[in-house]
């Protein structure tokens, strides 16, 4: 399984990223502090700038993030609005967002050690697309490990969901996805039709 193991601080602040977006809030670096960036930028890096931005958040190579772009394209709607849906609608995105997993990446790991299930269904693959009506919830096996444990009873952290998705209130470490994202559903700052337009040249 292809990784990406970019160092976390250092990648938000070359895009102009919040480290909170990615799931850390003590993450900081001293590099390039005093800002010695080039002022004005091409259109193209403005381009590319986004798209790895957005790469980089949710954690998706080139490949597969080309792959997310032609089929936006194909889905009716706008292309802009289908791509961001679905990375956002990804399990391991999904997880994240439940409050199952710190960050992305413990996300995608916790998924590929299949300690998820679909709809009562074993799911080990980070890039499963969720659809409206799926629940999702840790197996129960999984349970009892101190990394879930954790998540339940008084001391348990308290999770601000997405208007899309919710949790079981008798049980915590199920979700289900109440509806699809929408674009008013992301939470960071992102020009996706920049995106649009560098892979459209």
């Amino acid at each position: 399984m292809a990784k990406n193991t970019q160092p976390i601080a250092k990648r938000c602040k070359a895009l102009g990223i919040s480290p909170a977006v990615m799931g850390y809030s003590k993450k900081t670096t001293t590099r390039n502090s005093e800002g010695n960036f080039r002022k004005k930028q091409s259109e193209y890096a403005t381009q590319l700038k986004e798209k790895q931005k957005v790469k980089f958040i949710y954690g998706v190579l080139e490949k597969q993030f080309h792959h997310y772009f032609e089929e936006a394209v194909r889905r009716p709607g706008q292309t802009g609005d289908n791509l961001m849906q679905m990375l956002e609608c990804r399990l391991d995105n999904v997880v994240f967002r439940l409050g199952y997993a710190s960050t992305r990446r413990d996300a995608r790991q916790l998924v590929d050690h299949a300690h998820f299930t679909v709809n009562g269904k074993k799911v080990n693959i980070p890039s499963y697309q969720v659809k409206a009506g799926d629940v999702i919830e840790v197996r129960e096996r999984s349970r009892a490990s101190a990394k879930f444990s954790k998540l339940v009873g008084a001391d348990a952290p308290v999770v601000v969901l997405p208007a899309w998705l919710s949790r079981d209130a008798q049980n915590p470490l199920k979700g289900t996805v109440e509806r699809l994202p929408e674009r008013s559903d992301i939470d960071f700052d992102v020009a996706e039709h920049l995106i649009i337009e560098l892979y459209s040249k």
